[in-house]
């Protein structure tokens, strides 16, 4: 095996070999035009058709298309009665916003631990985490990969929890044959440029439940109770909030939905290449793709497993020289959370707004415990993992998957020669 690049041997693969995302061709231009050409520029007939195309694609009775996938959370949990000092249940380690979108409603994020094999949330820990102010789970499909439908949904029946499904990073995944964002009471997705189904900024919410869709419509426009196409008058009737998107960027969308079959099949096929080129690579520890699930593949994370290695040192440095090698190496891996959700300020303060709120209604605070070593798991992944993101997608094929599988093998088959305090100097 050749010389490290991070000391000095040959680059595995060419970055400029991986082409960026998404790919826009005349089609993205075509309705882009359209809509630029338009004479209604902030909600009118692309707006309309993405959310009728999405729920048709999805498999949902409603759709909202919103500026983001953040506000789709905050309209899940608006929709499904959530209020002012209830208590949701959201797994230690995701993005910001599948907790801070809780405190958008003045609610309290309850954490539960992650499974370490799949990343979500550990469906056992659930029942010790629920109190008597439990009102629903933020249920997260995080990565690309959904969690086990059959399991949750059971244990929030038996304890007459809403639902609210987080598929920001999930388009496409499968449990048992059926989307993610159809078994829930309601779901968000997100449309930001990482994600694999994008139109720059932009998100969607989904719901089959007319009452829990009324209500998102509300809060999605200013606390009104008629959408903007419809006659309005123009009332606040609750709080709401400026939700909506434009059409210039639902026109992008449509065009990338159209697209999104093939970008699905052509991120299975790359992912398919590691996971038949990397199995037995010292020291690492591969993503899981459980039985009856369909992985999207959003995030392929690689981690380390230090016990095999022997590594007593400082984990979090050793992972971050692995991946500074990687990038030497040519392949564009990162570290994506450096922090589970309790570690984060606004938790470890109890402080969101000021005066302590929302944990300082009465009672809203009683046996909240944000200590982070309750979350062991979540903190083992948190140091252990690198992420590869963008590059396993169209347009690039196979044989970009083959250079980054290569890369991972020279860098984690001479992982005894990596060095943080000469790779980090």
């Amino acid at each position: 095996m050749s010389e490290l690049a991070i000391y000095g041997g040959p680059r595995t693969l060419d970055p400029s070999r991986i082409q960026p995302w998404p790919p826009v061709d005349q089609r993205d231009e075509e309705l882009v035009l359209n809509a630029l050409h338009a004479e209604k520029q902030a909600r009118g007939d692309h707006s309309i058709a993405l959310e009728r195309e999405f729920a048709e694609w999805n498999g949902n009775r409603y759709a909202i298309f919103t500026n983001s996938g953040t506000a789709a959370l905050h309209m899940g949990l608006v929709g499904c009665g959530v209020g002012a000092g209830d208590h949701v249940l959201v797994t230690a380690y995701t993005w910001s916003s599948s907790a801070t979108c809780i405190l958008h409603h003045n609610a309290i994020p309850i954490f539960v631990d992650i499974d370490f094999a799949t990343i979500n949330m550990d469906i056992a820990k659930i029942e010790a985490a629920i109190t008597p102010r439990t009102k629903a789970i933020v249920a997260v499909n995080l990565h690309g990969l959904a969690l086990d439908f059959d399991q949750l949904m059971a244990v929030a029946r038996k304890h007459n929890l809403k639902v609210i499904e987080d598929c920001c990073q999930a388009h496409g995944a499968l449990f048992d044959g059926r989307k993610v964002g159809t078994f829930g009471d309601a779901a968000a997705f997100s449309f930001n440029q990482n994600k694999c189904m994008c139109c720059g900024e932009g998100g969607m919410f989904v719901t089959n439940d007319e009452e829990v869709y009324r209500n998102a419509c509300s809060l999605w426009s200013f606390g009104e109770t008629r959408r903007p196409e419809e006659s309005r008058d123009y009332h606040a009737y609750a709080l709401g909030w400026m939700y909506r998107n434009n059409e210039i960027t639902a026109a992008f969308a449509r065009a990338q939905l159209e697209k999104y079959p093939h970008h699905f099949a052509n991120l299975l096929a790359n992912a398919a290449v590691l996971n038949r080129r990397l199995p037995s690579t010292p020291g690492l520890i591969l993503p899981t793709e459980p039985d009856g699930h369909t992985h999207n593949w959003y995030n392929y994370n690689l981690r380390i497993d230090f016990a095999a290695i022997g590594w007593t040192g400082s984990q979090v440095r050793f992972r971050d020289a692995v991946n500074r090698a990687l990038n030497a190496e040519g392949i564009p891996t990162s570290v994506w959370q450096r922090f589970i959700l309790p570690e984060m300020t606004v938790f470890q303060a109890k402080n969101a707004y000021g005066g302590g709120f929302p944990w300082s209604i009465p009672g809203a605070d009683e046996g909240v415990d944000y200590d982070p070593a309750n979350y062991p798991v979540a903190r083992r992944h948190c140091a252990s993992y690198i992420a590869l993101v963008m590059a396993l997608r169209a347009p690039n094929g196979p044989e970009i998957a083959e250079s980054i599988a290569e890369g991972i093998a020279k860098v984690f088959g001479q992982l005894d020669r990596i060095d943080p305090d000469r790779i980090l100097k």
